[in-house]
Formats: C-alpha cells, sequence, structure tokens
C-alpha cells in the first residue's frame, strides 16, 4: 500500500497555520474560538434548518482540514473575511477538539499480495448515471444481485472513515477495486472490497477537501484514469494504477466559482459543469453582490487544455448601491449544479440551472439547457420558472441590502438533480428533468418543447427532487425530500413511479418519521428531518433509495412495496476499528456491485453526520 501526497501546495494555500496532519482530541475547549463562533457563526449554525446551514454538530466532526478550508478559501471566506488568521485558527481549534483525525488504521489494513494491486478494466460503476445517458439502471448481471436478492440483504462489513462528517462522493467501481472519496480530509482511498473484509490498496491525500463524484474511463492509449474536481475548481486526471496526476486544470470562470457536479469524460473532451459558492456568500452586508454564474467548461481529456466555455449569462454589471451603501451587480446566478447527460445521437450535453442570486432575473436560471458538445453554443433552452432569485441567508435575515426584491418568488427551485436521456420503449426519447419544487419534467430532445410534467409532492429550497433519478425502461422513479421553512409549499417526502409516456402515477411510496426505540437519541431530528433526498438507484427489478433519517429502503419496481428495510443511523463495529455512526444518506452514496449493495452514511448539512460505509450481502 502507497500513499501518495498532492502536488497542488504551490497552487493554492491556507491562511491558517493550524496543523492539519496531527491526531486532534482534546477534552479542552478553547474559549476564544468558541466566542467567536458564537458571534460570528452561530446565527446560522445553530439555525441550520432555517439557514439551510450545516448543524454545529456537523462542523465539529468535519476536521480540521474542512473547517478551515471553508474559512480561508471556500463558501465561509466572506463571514470570515474580518477574522485574523489568530481568530480563525481558534475557531478551527474549538470547533475541530474532539475531531478524530487519526489515520494509523490505513497502515494496519493495508492490503497483502494478491489483493495489492488495483483491479482494471470495465467498470460497474464508472460515471454518475452507470451510462452515458444517467439512466442509473444496473441490471442483475452487472450488480451480481436479483430481485430477489435485494429482499434478502444482511450486513457483511462497516468500515469507518476519521475527520468526516459527510459521505457524499460517489465511488467507482471496477472488478475488486472501488475508489472512493472522502471529501472533507481530501483523501481518496483504492479499496479492495472482495473476501470477508475490505483492505486498502492505496490512499491518496489532496491538500485540499475534494468535493465531485469520481469518474473512470479507458484512454486510447489504454491508460486507466480517474476524473474528478476538488473543493477549489480544480479538475484533475489521475492514473488509477499509479496515482499519477497527469494534469489538473483550474475551471473557475469567476472568483467564487466551484464545481459540485462530476467531470464527465465523453470522446476528448471532459465536459465540467460550473456551480458556485456565492449563494451562501450574498447575504452578507458588506458583500457585493453578486458577480458569479454558471458554466460548462469543455476541456481537453489529453492535457487538461480549456477548449470552449458556455456561459448561462452575460458577465455582472454594476447596477445599485445597496441601502448600506454597498455596489451590488447583476446579472448574476444560474449555477450548473447537475451531472451532464450525453446525447451521442444529437452531439448534445443537457444541464440544469440554478437561481439567479441578484437582479436582473434572466431566462437562463431554473432552466434546461442543451449544449453542442463541439463548440458549446446553445442548441435550446426551457425555462421552468422564471424570476427566483434567492439567496440563501436571506432565509434568516429576508430584510438584508442584498436580499431579493419584491418581485422575484424567492423560492430557490433550481434543478439539483443530473439530468437524464430517456429512451422508451418505441425507441423515440426524452429528456427527464427533476426539480426542487417537486415536479418531474419531460421534453422533446430536438427542440426542448415540454411534452408533459407531473408535481410529485411539495418543494422548497430544500424539497423537491434533489440528487438524481433513475428510469428502467418503461416507469420513471423519483424521490422528492423535505420541504420546511419559508419556501415550502407543502410536507410529502416519499418515492414516486411515473408512467415514462404519460408521466401519470404508477405507485407512491410516502415516507413516515420514525422515532421508534432509541432513534431520538441517535437522530434527534427522526421526527421533522425524513425527506428523500438521495438519487435513486435501479438494480433488477428492485428500486433502492436512501433517506436523510437513515433508512435505505429497497422497493420492487412493480408494486412499490419495500422489500428490504434498514436503520443506518446507529453506531457500527467496523473492521477497521474506527469509531462509525451513520446519518443522513445523501447525494449518490449507494451502488451496487460484485453481489453487494454499498450505502455511504452520514451528511452533515442535512443536519445527521456520519462516516460510514456500509456494505450488504444477500442471506444464504
Amino acid at each position: 500500500m502507497k500513499t501518495i501526497k498532492s502536488g497542488l501546495a504551490a497552487l493554492l494555500f491556507f491562511t491558517s497555520s493550524f496543523a492539519l496532519g496531527q491526531q486532534v482530541r482534546s477534552a479542552d475547549i478553547n474559549t476564544a474560538g468558541q466566542s467567536i463562533y458564537d458571534s460570528t457563526c452561530a446565527t446560522c449554525h445553530n439555525n441550520p434548518e432555517a439557514t439551510k446551514s450545516p448543524p454545529v454538530d456537523t462542523l465539529k466532526r468535519m476536521g480540521p482540514r474542512a473547517v478551515s478550508y471553508a474559512l480561508t478559501n471556500g463558501k465561509m471566506k466572506v463571514q470570515a473575511a474580518n477574522l485574523s488568521a489568530t481568530d480563525i485558527d481558534n475557531v478551527v481549534s474549538y470547533l475541530s477538539a474532539a475531531a478524530d483525525i487519526d489515520n494509523s488504521w490505513i497502515a494496519a489494513h493495508s492490503c497483502d499480495a494478491p489483493r495489492a494491486n488495483v483491479s482494471t478494466g470495465t467498470p460497474t460503476i464508472g460515471q454518475w448515471g452507470f451510462d452515458p445517458h444517467n439512466n442509473r439502471r444496473l441490471t442483475a448481471a452487472q450488480a451480481g444481485l436479483t430481485t430477489a436478492d435485494m429482499g434478502k440483504l444482511e450486513l457483511a462489513w462497516a468500515l469507518g472513515f476519521p475527520q468526516t462528517a459527510n459521505m457524499r462522493a460517489q465511488p467507482v467501481v471496477v472488478g475488486n477495486t472501488m475508489y472512493i472519496s472522502i471529501v472533507d480530509s481530501g483523501q481518496l482511498f483504492a479499496l479492495d472490497i472482495s473476501g470477508d473484509s475490505p483492505c486498502v490498496q492505496w490512499v491518496y491525500e489532496h491538500d485540499v477537501p475534494l468535493r465531485t463524484a469520481l469518474g473512470y474511463h479507458t484512454l486510447p492509449d489504454g491508460r486507466h484514469v480517474l476524473v474528478f474536481a476538488d473543493n477549489a475548481a480544480h479538475v484533475l486526471m489521475m492514473d488509477a494504477v499509479t496515482t499519477e496526476v497527469l494534469w489538473t486544470a483550474t475551471v473557475k470562470v469567476t472568483s467564487v466559482s466551484n464545481v459540485t457536479a462530476m467531470p464527465v469524460l465523453f470522446e476528448d473532451k471532459v465536459f465540467v459543469p460550473i456551480s458556485s459558492g456565492e449563494l451562501n456568500m450574498g447575504a452578507a452586508p458588506e458583500y457585493e453582490c453578486c458577480t458569479s454564474h454558471g458554466a460548462v467548461v469543455a476541456l481537453n481529456a489529453a492535457d487538461g487544455e480549456r477548449l470552449w466555455v458556455y456561459h448561462t449569462m452575460e458577465a455582472a454589471k454594476p447596477t445599485t448601491v445597496s441601502k448600506v451603501g454597498t455596489q451590488q451587480y447583476g446579472p448574476s446566478g444560474a449555477p450548473i449544479w447537475t451531472a451532464a447527460a450525453i446525447d451521442e445521437k444529437r452531439r448534445l450535453i443537457y444541464v440544469g440551472t440554478g437561481e439567479n442570486t441578484s437582479a436582473p432575473a434572466t431566462d437562463t436560471s431554473d432552466a434546461i439547457l442543451a449544449i453542442r458538445m463541439d463548440d458549446g453554443s446553445l442548441a435550446w433552452k426551457y425555462q421552468t420558472t422564471p424570476n427566483d432569485i434567492f439567496l440563501t441567508g436571506c432565509m434568516n435575515t429576508p430584510d438584508g441590502p442584498n436580499c431579493p426584491p419584491a418581485s422575484s418568488i424567492n423560492k430557490d427551485w433550481d434543478f439539483g438533480a443530473g439530468l437524464m436521456l430517456a429512451t422508451k420503449a418505441d425507441g423515440s426519447q426524452l429528456v427527464m428533468a427533476g426539480q426542487k419544487n417537486g415536479v418531474v419534467w419531460a421534453l422533446n430532445p430536438d427542440n426542448g418543447e415540454m411534452v408533459w410534467n407531473t408535481k410529485i409532492g411539495g418543494g422548497g429550497a430544500m424539497g423537491g427532487v434533489h440528487w438524481g433519478m433513475a428510469f428502467d425502461g418503461n416507469t420513471i422513479f423519483a424521490a422528492n425530500n423535505m420541504s420546511t421553512g419559508p419556501t415550502a409549499d407543502e410536507v410529502s417526502p416519499g418515492l414516486y413511479a411515473l408512467d415514462i409516456n404519460t408521466g401519470n402515477f404508477v405507485w407512491k411510496y410516502l415516507h413516515q418519521p420514525d422515532c421508534s426505540g432509541n432513534r431520538q437519541q441517535e437522530i434527534r431530528s427522526c421526527g421533522t428531518n425524513f425527506g428523500m433526498s438521495a438519487a435513486t438507484l435501479l438494480v433488477d427489478g428492485a428500486v433502492v433509495q436512501g433517506a436523510n433519517d437513515g433508512f435505505i429502503k429497497v422497493f420492487d419496481t412493480k408494486s412499490g412495496e419495500p422489500i428490504f428495510t434498514f436503520d443506518t443511523a446507529r453506531s457500527f463495529e467496523t473492521t477497521n476499528g474506527v469509531k462509525a455512526h451513520g446519518g443522513a444518506i445523501d447525494n449518490a452514496t449507494v451502488v451496487a456491485a460484485n453481489g453487494m449493495l454499498f450505502v455511504q452514511s452520514g451528511y452533515g448539512l442535512m443536519g445527521v453526520p456520519g462516516n460510514v460505509l456500509l456494505a450488504f450481502k444477500p442471506k444464504p
């Protein structure tokens, strides 16, 4: 087993001098840091449901690397702008006092021969939607699991990871190797998942937190590579065998650009959707809001050179001066959170956009876009929700100087779920998109005209369809998350099956709160945070869905009847001895391969942090 250190230190550095490499576990409280936290951070992080902020319990589990980066270069740098380096050190020390970042388990669980060498070849899980169209469907042969198997699963093993609160990145599975990134700690592991327990083949340690799901590809020269992005908007292509970083590209189009969706390699280009951290920064009264916008950057797969950029709008210009005298800018926003779906027939990529963050509103926000993959020009757009100007911080202080004008619907009804190209039984195709207003849309891929739309449930800033739907050739499966706070229109979390031809409901499952037994102690929000935000997965004739309250559920695709349920929001005895606890299941963290179902449990943004990878296998 080998440990590789990132070489990005020359490109990016922390202003905080906090020692990131040491084990931190102390009963002492940094009172100076606590005081700064209380005056600067507590308003949002002690009110997470109202502000869409990670709760303080999540911050305390993230580890010093992630907290330091957020304050110096990440989402919180505006809020921390008036803090000195010493102040930041104290806040990091306070929040990380109980964090476990002891990595001694890695050497103790390194693979012996012949398990030490990574597998190569065709991946079972190699990209966001498992295929270029993002259908998120695995056959029984691909997964090594039948529908019957999915109904009789049992826990095979659990693996814990220190210094993280967020298990948020979809892994890659190739043969017996799983590549998995632990985003908060900046670590990327190659694990052998054969046998009775996993072992470490190699670990790559990055200088900054990681961000996206992993993609796996084979280059024309036969080299097997991983493609992913970090929290500083660097896209990396790495040799999956040697861990050599072949190239690194900075893809920012504005100073606060970010990458949330997995970069997609198709043919000779890597397509990178560009999001933004300004949604969180813009509400600060002294902040000159707002100048960022979404984009798609196309990189040359051979060397990372930028080939073209599609911008969701023109560059922001000065508009007015706020009531506190701060210059304001616009238009801004329409970030792209969604993984691109590839349409090789029409030579298009499909993405969805988010809200505007300052006036004037544009016709590319809360929209579905078809972009020509050869030159980055726009083929068509379909805006579903006009005039949605929104800033996260304004949920808590709606009268702030940068907050949206009264004319805005102020809903945050963006597209976060990866778009899909669905091929029906007659060979015709639809572009499918799930929105945070709880609506599933079907569009004609030739011209962007709407074919049907169905509202499956309540929408809102934390509601609607979040990460991804699944399609089995006849039925679309879409999960709906909790809808709370001032942007919500109703509360109806659950899983919904829709007929691909009409959008009519085939069946519905409404998820109910469960605070039975000791769940109230394990997950304090069990009665209020039970939505279904995670991306949906199909395995043979079973549909798999994770929930914010820690449940993983498996349903029969035809009847909608639950055939397996497991509560992950609890402590686990792990194979590597790391203390581990499950939490919310979110993002695209559930996959199947090699006759096993793999579940990453813990997502601090949903208020229920965790740090465990679970493997399930069918009972004999």
